[in-house]
């Protein structure tokens, strides 16, 4: 008995750890102008920022999100470079399993990425040549300044792509399972149907999909498909379990990229927990210095001062009670931060 509570215990924390993205790819066709690239990103890693690589004769220069601690800035986990080229992820739980030998190679894949590419075609390329086993698992969501856009479900030895302007909707969404993936597994259904109930919501009113509307709405709702309501707007509600929400407690950062007049990329950035995070804006020009690994630890001091503020949100500490939000303190926050 004392084995199997010791197993289970490990069960529920790995759950909670692992990586349970929420992401979108937006065309013209619903953006009214700009394509849009979106990554809500939850992790185990609590702590990210932002910050510039400089280019090399061989390398481009570009901006993207790391990890707290992360001073080799090895792992990209969303960026975009001087060339135009984006990308982000989500895990996928569903594909073919990492090797145990090579694994939870994502974020090294994307730094590569952000480096060389120009293209979608070029990250097409890219995957086909890159030395096998992959090591990863995972949905990539690319996108270019000639409009290329198009999400990647890959696996160790291959990829399945699909194209956004081959969809009639004009957006694709993804979490943590692939549609080429076996349909008994994987993860991220529930926020799947959430993150689709409030863009179609949007687009039948007549509105466009915008970097705002990704980070400031998508990632700071409280819709959940489940019970077929949102729970921010249910004042009856003061504690609520914090489960299938797009926002979760281990969400670290929500990241919207498209081009500005320029046709530069622009990012929108919520680092930590989105209710409680400051939207700021980054070029590959121009990283805010609150963004920036400028506090002690390598980390960001935006980042910093939202996991402070999120001990309010989840104000339960002994037992199960990190489970819980405190949705009248959700909804104190929001009316500052939105």
């Amino acid at each position: 008995m004392r084995k199997l509570r010791s197993f289970l215990i490990f069960v529920a924390v790995a759950a909670a750890m692992a990586e349970a993205c929420t992401s979108l790819l937006a065309s013209g066709k619903v953006t009214g102008g700009s394509p849009v690239l979106w990554k809500h990103r939850d992790t185990g890693t609590e702590h990210n920022f932002v910050e510039r690589v400089e280019a090399t004769d061989s390398t481009q220069a570009f901006v993207a999100l790391f990890n707290g601690g992360d001073s080799l800035l090895s792992e990209a986990w969303t960026g975009m470079n001087e060339a135009g080229f984006a990308i982000m992820n989500t895990a996928s739980y569903n594909l073919a399993p990492d090797t145990a030998r090579l694994k939870d190679r994502e974020g090294v894949v994307m730094r590569i990425a952000l480096e060389r590419c120009v293209s979608v075609a070029d990250f097409d390329r890219l995957l086909r040549t890159l030395a096998k086993p992959l090591g990863v698992q995972a949905n990539f969501g690319v996108m270019d300044r000639s409009g290329g856009l198009a999400y990647f479900e890959t696996d160790d030895y291959g990829f399945t792509r699909f194209d956004v302007d081959a969809d009639t909707a004009g957006y694709i969404i993804r979490t943590n399972f692939s549609v080429t993936g076996n349909d008994t597994d994987g993860m991220g259904y529930i926020r799947f149907d959430n993150a689709t109930h409030l863009v179609g919501e949007r687009l039948t009113a007549g509105e466009k999909i915008t970097p705002s509307f990704c980070v400031d709405t998508l990632s700071r709702s409280y819709y959940h498909s489940l019970f077929g309501r949102d729970i921010l707007t249910d004042t009856s509600v003061h504690i609520f379990l914090d489960q299938d929400f797009i926002p979760r407690r281990s969400t670290s950062a929500s990241i919207a990229i498209s081009y500005g007049r320029s046709g530069q990329p622009v990012m929108l950035v919520a680092l930590g927990y989105p209710a409680v995070a400051q939207t700021m804006t980054a070029t590959v020009d121009f990283v805010p210095e609150a963004l920036r690994p400028t506090a002690p630890g390598f980390r960001s001091p935006a980042c910093d001062a939202a996991v402070e503020a999120k001990r309010l949100i989840f104000p339960i500490t002994r037992g199960s009670g990190p489970r819980y939000l405190d949705m009248d303190r959700v909804r104190q926050a929001l009316t500052i931060n939105r």
